[in-house]
């Protein structure tokens, strides 16, 4: 691939993940988006796309802190390091107070544990014995996952193998740690494709049951729910029904009902959308993805990283970006894992 090419698509994950973030926290736990709210959204997009910034910067949220932490966990140690991450989690959520309330409460728990003391040993303890020992089954690691997508891009089995290691430091609910794997895979994939090709939207779809039929093995609950993505894409006639989406794919912290949901806000937008006239791709995975209501500022952030790898960042209006809280020091992130001697390893 092109060298601009692929430094555009770095620098989109990441601008996606930021983008869907910011616009997608201040609509979180809305179960459903009235046509006024729909309307309002759209508005506010129109104003902050084509906008000088004026007002109070967009703060970023869990999904976006936590994805810096890992970012710059992995640059600095050029190596996935869980510890350092889970370090760098702690120091992030006790130093930044505005955005403690963002978290989960499993997650915090675990940072707690990790703020008394974190090695080898113990990284992964405080995980395993959230909700009896079962783990968590949310989408905290999906949602940070891509700067591990970027690390290792070229590189398919470590790319799955550095996914599961890192989410199990949070989540070790196996809906959990498979969520996280099929985002990745799923950026994985966007980064990967010509932008300027017709995207085959069911052979994306396809593509992913069968890399994901190899991680799930005789399970089949992330199958079952990219064939409902296939179904739902596949409708004639009018959109399908939002209601009619969420009921069937979901839109809430669950990583089982918010990842695979995410994934169909992307190939969902590649086509237009009733009563969204957005002819950028980019911004219509995202703000379809905040329409749908629920964790709006995760799905949001996971749809529009998938989405900015695959278009670019070219797609991301400056002035949009510049009224993202660190949107510079994201795009700069991109760029040191891009040139990170690890991301250009051959596939083996």
């Amino acid at each position: 691939m092109d060298s601009m090419l692929l430094k555009s698509k770095f620098r989109g994950t990441m601008l996606g993940v930021l983008v869907g973030d910011c616009l997608g926290a201040p609509y979180e736990g809305l179960q459903k988006l009235s046509d006024r709210k729909k309307a309002c959204l759209h508005k506010d997009l129109n104003k902050l796309w084509d906008t000088k910034f004026r007002e109070p910067v967009m703060q970023y949220t869990d999904d976006s802190a936590m994805t810096r932490a890992l970012a710059e966990s992995l640059i600095e140690k050029q190596d996935l390091d869980i510890v350092d991450v889970a370090k760098r989690f702690t120091k992030s959520y006790h130093d930044e107070l505005s955005r403690k309330n963002c978290y989960g409460a499993g997650t915090v728990t675990i940072l707690k544990e990790w703020k008394k003391h974190v090695d080898e040993a113990n990284v992964k303890i405080p995980a395993k014995n959230l909700f009896d020992g079962q783990g968590s089954l949310g989408n905290g690691g999906a949602m940070r996952i891509a700067p591990v997508v970027l690390f290792s891009y070229n590189n398919y089995d470590k790319l799955i193998h550095n996914a599961r290691e890192v989410t199990e430091i949070t989540h070790t609910h196996k809906l959990g740690i498979n969520g996280a794997i099929l985002q990745a895979i799923a950026i994985q994939q966007s980064l990967s494709l010509d932008p300027n090709e017709e995207l085959d939207v069911s052979k994306f779809v396809d593509d992913l049951i069968n890399k994901m039929d190899k991680i799930e093995g005789d399970s089949s609950e992330y199958k079952d729910r990219l064939n409902i993505v296939k179904s739902l894409l596949s409708e004639e006639g009018d959109d399908p029904n939002e209601k009619k989406v969420v009921e069937q794919l979901g839109a809430n912290v669950t990583a089982l009902e918010s990842v695979p949901t995410a994934i169909f806000c992307f190939l969902r937008a590649q086509s237009p959308i009733k009563r969204m006239p957005i002819f950028n791709r980019l911004r219509r995975a995202i703000q379809y993805a905040i329409t749908l209501g629920g964790d709006t500022d995760t799905i949001a952030s996971m749809a529009g990283a998938i989405a900015g790898a695959f278009y670019g960042y070219e797609k991301f209006s400056l002035l949009l970006l510049s009224h993202c809280e660190e949107w510079e020091n994201f795009q700069a992130l991109a760029d040191k894992l891009l040139y990170l001697p690890t991301s250009s390893d051959t596939d083996k």
